[in-house]
């Protein structure tokens, strides 16, 4: 039974939209449905084939996504070579290119085509009276593999081009990519499988182009950038003409190209796209200038291996190999302990680098890392240099695995490490020296101790001079010690320490908040201050008494009992107490139960009292006060300029309050 006039129709309007959809997803990054409705036509699409084999055809979308895996790859000769081009690195090789160029073409300026030097893998791509035949990777320049089937499977690339593309043969050649945030998830999926990870987009995407099974390459999100063609159009005038025609062919085409003239209008290129570089969704190790005028090309002609009207501008190479000298163990200001590698001095990404990190003892473990390796390091941009991979055939005998220390290495505390973090930490949150300023900022912040005038400039000021270095010392302080620091005049001394009176009349909730406990916030140091009533109960409750109190789990707690398991932070907690820093205990109350406590959100500008001064009312009562509405939440408390919080309180059906309705609700509550 034949295939109806319809089905056939209908067959060439779905592969017909989904290339569009292709299109506008991959090359313009522009999606116009949904992903649900692509999968929809998609499906519908293999069903028509499925019933109707007759209507199979090579440029059918649906043979993106792989077919059975191949032995070996096939040869192909290009028509015309795939030449690599001649590398300049200075400015002075730029100049000399220019020079070159002008006096071979007896002219006094030259007009140039721009674009980044993607760092991907070159293919070349046939097509054949507009239909995609075959494509290959640049191989040895002469020879290279036969791809098609793996290429066919990267979605920007167009398996049929428009009527305008004309008849004949048309060879596009580009480059295989990924973008970095896909190579990022695509690594993320590997280390989840247990598989190895890849150690850059680069070889990222010539593994997945090299696969002998085109199913596993369409898993993997390569991308395509067309730069040029084999054998331009006659017609075609200039390369930027070859690119703008590409770009109407839907071929995807670097949004950063432009036109340049003289060797001056190449370096403010080159330092344009060296200031971009780091926010380009992908890797480019230089930019390219060709020669613009296709017959002064054609004129100019090739030398052994690469054309003379063409070169590549090369930045700083972003990895190289050096050897590991040593790991040390920095500590953080949030007292996180990062392992960092001592390197042999190497030149990469513009700077030398002696100093790599390692990030955590996860990561450190991952790679292996031992002192005496030959590794790949990496530095882009501002981005702190790592370690990327060991060189495991270069490890000299004799190498010991590295173990992260038990004490931090700047104070002796001891080190913790929650199971769901990477991250070891220093415990002597008060007392560690890396820690000190930032624990200082905590401590008088507003909703801790409230310490006007103490901010990230003094509190720099006074660590630096050594003047400070726990909380305690802060109330120390006095007039003359203050006033030879710099912009510290009388009156601002004196408001300092009015402020650092004021603050040692505190609550227990406040003080708790101050210490800065790993994962104990405002919420939770007012539950533990209701709980226990006493700072001497709190500090001696086991971790099974701590998770009695509501909202505090078995991590919490462990961050609580390991903070009081310190001696240095309760010798702070002791000389803040002999500096005169109280609070009125009470019996302690357990909190209210989970169920019967109400949850309330604030937004907006309330008209007599602050939101500080309602959450007050409401904490005293045992309610809570949370920071964004969910389906939890029991009332929304709404001042002037309520925004989106009040939307999707209304959304959920969340009772709303203005101020009145708010002040009879709270004092209607237990």
């Amino acid at each position: 039974m034949g295939t109806s006039s319809a089905v056939r129709k209908e067959a060439e309007a779905l592969r017909r939209e989904i290339e569009e959809h292709n299109r506008r997803y991959y090359v313009l990054d522009d999606p116009s449905i949904p992903d649900a409705e692509y999968d929809r036509l998609f499906r519908r699409l293999q069903e028509i084939e499925a019933l109707h084999p007759e209507l199979m055809s090579e440029d059918s979308p649906t043979h993106r996504v792989g077919g059975n895996p191949v032995s070996e790859f096939s040869e192909v000769r290009h028509r015309t070579p795939m030449l690599s081009l001649s590398n300049a690195f200075s400015p002075e090789e730029i100049e000399a290119f220019d020079e070159r160029i002008r006096k071979a073409l007896d002219v006094d300026r030259v007009a140039y085509s721009v674009e980044p030097k993607f760092d991907g893998l070159a293919v070349s791509l046939t097509y054949r009276d507009g239909v995609f035949i075959q494509g290959a990777t640049r191989g040895d320049g002469a020879t290279g593999e036969d791809v098609s089937a793996n290429l066919r499977t990267v979605r920007s690339i167009p398996l049929r081009l428009p009527r305008d593309a004309g008849s004949g043969d048309l060879e596009v050649r580009g480059e295989v990519l990924m973008f970095l945030a896909d190579f990022e998830k695509l690594n993320h999926r590997q280390r989840a499988a247990g598989a190895k990870e890849f150690v850059n987009p680069r070889n990222a995407a010539a593994g997945s182009l090299r696969q002998l099974d085109s199913r596993i390459t369409a898993q993997r999100p390569l991308r395509f950038f067309a730069y040029g063609v084999g054998t331009p159009d006659p017609a075609w005038r200039t390369h930027s003409e070859v690119l703008d025609r590409l770009s109407g062919f839907g071929f995807p085409v670097a949004g950063e190209r432009e036109s340049a003239s003289g060797a001056s209008g190449l370096m403010a290129y080159f330092n344009k796209v060296g200031a971009l570089r780091d926010r380009l969704p992908y890797a480019i190790d230089g930019v390219v200038y060709k020669v613009d005028r296709l017959d002064w090309q054609q004129a100019l002609g090739f030398i052994s291996r690469a054309p003379r009207f063409a070169i590549a501008h090369k930045f700083p190479a972003q990895e190289e190999l050096t050897e590991v000298v040593g790991i040390d163990v920095q500590v953080g200001r949030t007292g996180a302990l990062t392992p960092v590698a001592r390197l042999k001095p190497v030149f990469v990404g513009g700077v030398t680098v002696t100093n790599a990190t390692l990030h955590n003892e996860d990561e450190l473990r991952r790679k292996d890392v031992r002192v005496g390796d030959t590794v790949v390091v990496r530095r882009a941009g501002d981005v702190i240099p790592e370690v990327v991979s060991v060189l495991h055939d270069r490890r000299p005998g004799g190498t010991t695995p590295f173990s992260m220390p038990v004490a931090c290495p700047a104070c002796g505390s001891a080190v913790t490490k929650s199971p769901d973090e990477a991250v070891a930490r220093c415990s002597g949150g008060l007392f560690c020296p890396a820690q000190r300023k930032q624990a200082l900022l905590h401590f008088a912040s507003r909703r801790a101790m409230d310490i006007e005038g103490l901010g990230e400039k003094l509190v720099d000021q006074l660590v630096d001079a050594g003047v400070v270095d726990t909380p305690a010392d802060l109330y120390g302080l006095d007039i003359a010690t203050l006033s030879r620091l710099d912009r510290m005049a009388e009156k601002s001394a004196s408001n300092l320490l009015a402020a650092l009176e004021k603050s040692r009349h505190a609550t227990l909730q406040r003080f708790v908040y101050a210490l800065g406990i790993r994962n104990v916030g405002e919420s939770t140091a007012r539950d533990l201050a209701m709980h226990f009533g006493s700072l001497g109960r709190m500090m001696a409750a086991s971790t099974e008494e701590l998770e009695s109190v509501p909202d505090v789990g078995p991590i919490v707690a462990k961050s609580i009992r390991q903070f009081f398991d310190e001696p240095h932070n309760l010798q702070v907690i002791d000389e803040l107490r002999r500096a005169g820093v109280a609070w009125v205990e009470g019996g302690g109350r357990p909190a209210r139960e989970p169920g019967k406590s109400k949850t309330f959100v604030l937004t907006g500008t309330l008209p007599t009292m602050t939101r500080d001064e309602a959450r007050a009312m409401i904490e005293a009562k045992g309610h809570k006060v949370a920071g964004s509405v969910s389906k939890k939440t029991d009332f929304l408390v709404a001042g002037e300029d309520s925004g989106s919080k009040l939307s999707k309180a209304r959304e959920l059906g969340v009772t709303v309050l203005d101020e009145g309705e708010f002040l009879k609700i709270i004092k209607a509550l237990e």
